[in-house]
């Protein structure tokens, strides 16, 4: 489903870590820690750890999912709940706003599960962001000075001053559909402003894709998908999959450099 061959056992369990006094909720995906392999016996850990950010409906089984097929690929993977297990819809607007910010309590929750990966005996410490629509435009924020070796940017917003907000990020990969009503000048303004910056980078646009392409919906909600063209495209998806993995493997490897 997510591209590439999976090579880990997992283990997950629903958890919850601190913030500012607050305990936030939160879904763990961890690698079996024995190195038992559901393939061609790939390494034991540590592991490299990935915080798995949302999309506007929130900490959904989709996200979930997601995590899970993270971690079978021999990654820590934490999804943490930005809405504090409140109800969505009361939560968008704020977290909207405060994407537009670029400050505010989401971000708290973000550098919390960046730190509660890295603090675990069994990361290596290395820590990437990834996101979808809402959650691609936080993990994008949250390239630059947030302590994140890598980020992974899926159909997310793109500030319109890009240089300036990305000054000093770290490696983005980044998917994006043709077809999403954004149209495609996000990606293109996140395409220059990386590569002025000289930030080392992988941002594709998927000609046949609209918003969301990366997630599956079933009865009434696949019919919605269609009509807002945010249907799911298994192949541009796979792709996808395929780039970030091998952008993680490089970018995240113990012995390279952020």
């Amino acid at each position: 489903m997510t591209g590439g061959q999976i090579h880990y056992i997992i283990s997950v369990t629903d958890m919850s870590f601190v913030v500012r006094d607050r305990a936030i909720p939160g879904y763990l995906a961890v690698p079996a820690s024995d190195g038992a392999t559901a393939g061609d016996g790939g390494p034991a850990g540590p592991w490299p750890g990935v915080v798995v950010i949302h999309e506007a409906f929130g900490l959904t089984g989709d996200i979930k999912e997601k995590a899970r097929e993270i971690a079978a690929h021999g990654y820590l993977a934490l999804a943490p709940d930005l809405y504090e297990g409140k109800s969505w819809p009361g939560c968008v607007m704020a977290a909207f706003r405060q994407l537009r910010s670029g400050t505010g309590p989401a971000f708290d929750i973000i550098d919390g599960a960046r730190a509660q990966l890295a603090g675990r005996e069994d990361c290596t410490g290395k820590v990437a962001v990834i996101g979808f629509c809402l959650g691609g435009g936080f993990a994008l924020l949250c390239a630059p000075g947030h302590g994140f070796d890598a980020a992974a940017v899926n159909y997310g917003d793109v500030p319109k001053d890009a240089e300036d907000a990305l000054a000093g990020a770290c490696p983005v990969v980044g998917s994006f559909g043709a077809r999403d009503t954004m149209g495609t000048k996000p990606p293109e303004r996140l395409q220059r402003a990386l590569a002025v910056l000289q930030v080392r980078h992988d941002v594709k646009v998927y000609p046949n894709s609209g918003h969301r392409f990366m997630s599956q919906a079933t009865g009434a909600g696949a019919v919605l998908a269609k009509i807002t063209k945010m249907s799911y495209n298994e192949e541009d998806a796979a792709d996808a999959w395929h780039r970030i993995y091998a952008f993680f493997a490089e970018t995240l490897s113990r012995s390279s450099g952020s």
